[in-house]
């Protein structure tokens, strides 16, 4: 995501209208340490934000642009917690100046739960998750619902977390026992990585379906590829595409960082040239207070339509939720091709 958001920035200035200079802290996945860097890019005198990358330390900075009016785009951070202000309030309340350019981890859950049924790609159906992720229990618990709705037979339920995710041979054990047809995996790529290998050692081969987390996967070091063949998984960006602004940024991504981007990436570059937009149509200026940005990002994100990478015609509710459709896509010889 930093790699992306850098390529958006150097072409944007490179017009010659509004500049914009980036700067990353890292957060190391922990709240506490994403506080630490939050404090350091306000004292550096942040005007916009692109939040933090990962749900549960974006809960806690998501808390603090919120009480400092400073405006957040995060490209990652998933979980409806980043949004919502106060989960006990009658109705929930948002924050209103925090906003996602990801999938909410619920739209996921529903939106894989339905694509299996309507592409008809199993009636029994294994779910393995990770309990102590937000992002993960967020997903399987919206899946769960929405299988349950469609007639979808859970045949197999079991979990994992920190400290325990290294060996799935229960789970996969479980999964085989059961006559699982296909695996649903609401979980990022590296221990769905492990899954496959240990999988495969166990003879076990069901269909494998998993959701945004699992892009990046073909780029992990050391991963055998060839593992992850014919996984589908549902994501709002393909970086096969022909589409020539898709093609465009892979070109150059792969000519700066030498590899390819996945769907994180794009993310993050859609966030910074939304900004773009969203401060051009405001007429925003350097000089202008962080608050005072705050108050003209909140006005136009939540009634512009945003064409990128990830999605056209993309639009933001009120609560910070982005609408978009996301793509079906299956591993093929080591690439994404599209199924829909």
């Amino acid at each position: 995501m930093k790699n992306a958001a850098e390529i958006a920035v150097e072409e944007i200035n490179a017009l010659g209208g509004i500049q914009f200079e980036l700067r990353y802290e890292d957060d190391q996945h922990d709240a506490e340490k994403a506080l630490n860097a939050y404090n350091t890019l306000k004292g550096w005198g942040m005007q916009i934000s692109l939040g933090s990358v990962t749900s549960k330390p974006c809960e806690a900075t998501s808390a603090e642009s919120y009480k400092d009016r400073i405006f957040a785009l995060t490209p990652s951070a998933s979980s409806t917690a980043v949004l919502v202000l106060d989960a006990d309030a009658d109705p929930v309340t948002y924050k209103d100046n925090v906003f996602q350019m990801c999938f909410t981890d619920p739209n996921q859950g529903s939106a894989s739960a339905q694509y299996i049924f309507d592409k008809g790609l199993a009636t029994k159906v294994a779910v393995i998750w990770k309990s102590d992720d937000v992002y993960s229990k967020g997903i399987y618990d919206t899946f769960v619902a929405k299988a349950n709705e469609l007639g979808i037979k859970i045949v197999s339920d079991t979990t994992f977390a920190d400290g325990n995710d290294t060996d799935f041979s229960v789970q996969i054990a479980d999964a085989q026992s059961n006559g699982a047809e296909l695996v649903f995996l609401p979980m990022y790529y590296t221990p769905a990585s492990l899954i496959f290998t240990q999988a495969k050692a166990a003879g076990y081969g069901p269909k494998w379906f998993g959701v945004d987390g699992m892009d990046g996967i073909l780029t992990l070091e050391g991963f055998d590829t060839a593992l992850a063949e014919g996984v589908i998984l549902l994501t709002p960006f393909n970086a096969d595409s022909s589409d020539a602004k898709t093609a465009a940024f892979v070109a150059k991504y792969q000519e700066k960082f030498g590899e390819v981007p996945n769907q994180f990436a794009a993310d993050a570059y859609d966030c910074v040239y939304a900004y773009y937009q969203a401060l051009t149509a405001a007429g925003c200026t350097p000089d202008m207070s962080a608050a005072e940005i705050c108050d003209a990002m909140i006005a136009q994100f939540t009634t512009m339509t945003f064409d990128g990478l990830t999605g056209e015609g993309m639009t933001w509710d009120a609560n910070g939720a982005v609408t978009k459709s996301p793509k079906g896509m299956v591993i093929e010889s080591g690439a994404y091709v599209g199924l829909d």
